[in-house]
Order: structure tokens, then sequence, then C-alpha cells
């Protein structure tokens, strides 16, 4: 994603923190570009709350240098609050009020006066799909129509950042898939977005890039694609159109996994384009022809594996 000269939304150095003797952030480095999704995935208990809750101002850090939307969050937290949206986990919709009374109260809390509350208002009740419901109470509203009233209420001051912390818990496959269309289009009109999220192919899904947290410290970090190139098991899969092809490319590429009945080779490799390449090139010189050619590379479930030691369903 393009983000020309903007500086970075979120810049940390050295954060830390700790409760007594129990580090939860141990010196942890982010850089997030402004006009980008960035998710943080780790176990459970590996500080991605705490993160969001400094970033957010709703905590202290023990140490580091924070900037946030270009202000410092030390030396200026209330100019931080002005420039950022915060969803949590649980939707923090008042049940008794519609969901048009909801954004209006959030509007109030901005102090946005009644004209521009109105027209903001108005603007969030349509792209967020709630024009039907927005004179009905929340109360009556889906997991999934409560979600986006939640995202929007976030969004009322025009946050240059929003955080959403575990945006879709809870939600079915159809409802998730509609706020990740909502996230998307976010961004596509220029808002940063600071991602936990329990479902890794959420994160596969959204990310920009992606910070993997354990122990307190960042241990790997990339777009989802570097993270997936980090752990064994990716593999090009060729199809031959005739068995003498798949014979010979066998013996010239050696160590393969061979299927004759589907006439195909699995290939170790990490779906790089120089890789990719180089294999053409070795195929070509040796005038074997390919009908087709896949790259299969570990999904975040296995990168996750890897490099934690537990598996998916630590993740929160």
């Amino acid at each position: 994603m393009t983000t020309g000269h903007r500086p970075p939304a979120i810049t940390a150095s050295g954060l830390r923190k700790s409760y007594g003797e129990h580090t939860v952030l141990d010196g942890i480095d982010l850089n997030v570009p402004a006009g980008t999704i960035f998710s943080l995935l780790g176990p459970n208990g590996a500080g991605k709350t705490t993160a969001v809750q400094i970033l957010s101002t709703l905590i202290g850090a023990d140490a580091g240098d924070i900037t946030v939307a270009g202000h410092d969050l030390t030396r200026d937290p209330e100019a931080v609050r002005a420039a950022i949206g915060l969803t949590g986990q649980f939707a923090a919709v008042d049940n008794l009020l519609t969901g048009e009374e909801n954004l209006a109260m959030m509007g109030v809390l901005h102090h946005l006066g009644r004209a521009e509350r109105k027209r903001r208002v108005a603007r969030l009740i349509e792209q967020f799909d709630l024009v039907d419901a927005a004179r009905k109470p929340a109360s009556t509203y889906s997991g999934g129509m409560r979600r986006r009233l939640d995202i929007a209420m976030g969004l009322i001051g025009d946050p240059q950042v929003l955080f959403l912390d575990e945006p879709t818990t809870g939600l079915d496959p159809r409802s998730r898939r509609a706020v990740w269309r909502l996230v998307r289009e976010l961004v596509a009109g220029g808002t940063t977005v600071f991602l936990t999220t329990q479902y890794l192919e959420e994160a596969d899904q959204l990310a920009d890039r992606i910070a993997l947290l354990d122990g307190g410290k960042v241990i790997a970090e990339g777009t989802p694609e570097d993270l997936k190139r980090l752990v064994p098991g990716g593999h090009i899969n060729l199809r031959f159109v005739e068995p003498r092809a798949l014979e010979a490319a066998a013996r010239l590429l050696g160590a393969v996994v061979r299927d004759d009945d589907e006439l195909t080779l699995q290939v170790p490799g990490d779906g790089g384009v120089d890789s990719l390449h180089a294999l053409l090139d070795t195929l070509k010189a040796a005038a074997i022809p390919t009908a087709e050619l896949s790259v299969h590379t570990p999904d975040l479930d296995d990168v996750f594996l890897a490099l934690t030691g537990k598996p998916k369903e630590s993740v929160r």
C-alpha cells in the first residue's frame, strides 16, 4: 500500500511494562506506516492488550519513546486521544439508546457542534449500513450490527488511527467478512488501523504487516507472506504433460515428492520470485515442458506454532 511521504502513524522504541516482578512488555519496537493495517498477534499473556492500552493512553508505560499520529504520548496525551479511536473486544453500545442516539452521544463526548455532529452521524449510519436500524434500540441489533455500530462510534471523531481490539470475536463468518470490508474501506480512505485478533485468518486477510509478540518481545515482523517464508514446508507444485517429462524433471531436480498418477512433483522452495525464476530456468534449459505450476507456502498457523511453540488456540 502506498503511503507517500506521510510520517509513521505509530512509533515505539524500547516500550516496557511490568507488573511487580512480571514483565509484560520487554523493550519492544514498533513502526506502523500511515494508512495501513498493522496486526499484533501473540499467545495468551503475550502483552498485546497491554500494548494497545499504552498506545491508546489508557495506561502508562514504564519506559519507551512513543509517538502516535505525530504526537509524543508522554508529553501530549490529550493530542493523542484527540487523534485516535478505540474499539474493544466487547461492544461499548448502550442497549437503551438507538443506533443514532449512540453515535450522537459519542459526538457530544467529542465536543462536536450540533450541525457537525448531525452530519457525521448521518454519514456513519450510511457508511456502516445501519440506515434501516438507526432509530431502533441497540438491544434489537444482531451481533454483526452491534459490532458495526461499535466501530462507527469509534470513528465519530474522525480519528487518524483506529485501534481495533479483537473486533470480530463472536461473530458469524458473514458478519466477520462484513467487518473486514469496512476495515478495508477505512484504510482506503486514509485511516490507519492497529488490529489485534484471535483469528489468524483475519490477520492474513487484512494486515499489511504483522508483528508476532511472545514473552513480551517481538519475535518476528513482516508482511504475511514474509512470515510464512520463515518456516519450512513451502513447496512448488509442478504438473507435467507426460510421464517422460515427469521422469526427466525428477532426475534433474533430485530430492522431490513425486506422484506418478497425477504427473506432479513437489519441489521444496520458499515461493519467492528468485527461486521460481531459477526453477523455471533450470527446466527450460533442459527442455522439459510443464503444464501447470502452483506455489504452496505455510499458513500463519504454521508460523505461529513454529515461532512460539504454542498452538493457534492460544492466540488472543
